[in-house]
């Protein structure tokens, strides 16, 4: 074989390793945008979407309640999840969200969602909520109950890419122009007024939550 063959050859060589090379580069740089966590009818033409945070005890106080409503309405209704940390009163809650996204990318975040629920004291005086270094002493904790690699979790926990989730997140909500306060609904992306959520005492409701629903699926 001539010297000319030889030499396309290694021009192939070269711009393929090339190829492959900027695709591992672009994986490892790659933006995330905002979260896409749902459950429910994926299908549905009524989106209830909740930005929480998982150190907030007014959260906490609603979870009970929006689990009974996504079993309610699971055929019915897209029940979407987004970040909104409030560091500013609630110090852990961004790690809280990292546990969460970094729980998704072994395709565990309900999981995770929920265990960071059921163990937050809303007094923030113990737990997760109130710990210097909550990875190490819970979240890794919870990862094992859920049988992830804990090794990539931790790994995970403090990447870029869930960092830049949480904040696309935060940055959805400014877009709203509404107040940041947890929890927040939105149906198919107006606001719901907390006050159509509650009973007659202030407490979260499923009755009063089915209402909104009911309207929303009727075209009200």
């Amino acid at each position: 074989m001539d010297k000319r063959f030889w030499a396309i050859i290694g021009i192939i060589v070269l711009v393929f390793g090339g190829m492959v090379f900027a695709s591992s580069q672009k994986k490892d740089t790659v933006v995330t945008g905002t979260t896409s966590h749902y459950a429910g009818n994926l299908k549905s033409t009524v989106t209830l979407t909740e930005y929480g945070d998982y150190q907030c005890p007014a959260c906490s106080k609603f979870y009970p309640v929006a689990k009974e409503v996504k079993a309610k309405y699971a055929d019915k209704v897209r029940f979407q999840f987004r970040n909104l940390p409030l560091t500013s009163l609630h110090p852990n809650a961004f790690a809280g969200a990292r546990a969460a996204e970094a729980a998704d990318l072994q395709d565990k975040f309900w999981e995770m969602h929920d265990l960071l629920y059921e163990n937050q004291d809303p007094y923030g005086r113990t737990g997760w909520v109130a710990d210097k270094d909550p990875l190490t002493n819970y979240f890794v904790k919870y990862a094992t109950q859920l049988k992830l690699n804990t090794t990539q979790f931790k790994k995970d926990f403090a990447s870029t890419p869930v960092n830049n989730r949480i904040n696309a997140d935060l940055d959805a909500f400014k877009a709203t122009g509404e107040q940041m306060s947890t929890p927040s609904y939105f149906i198919n992306g107006k606001l719901v007024s907390s006050s159509k959520l509650v009973d007659g005492n202030g407490a979260p409701s499923l009755d009063s939550f089915s209402k909104v629903l009911e309207d929303a699926l009727a075209g009200k």
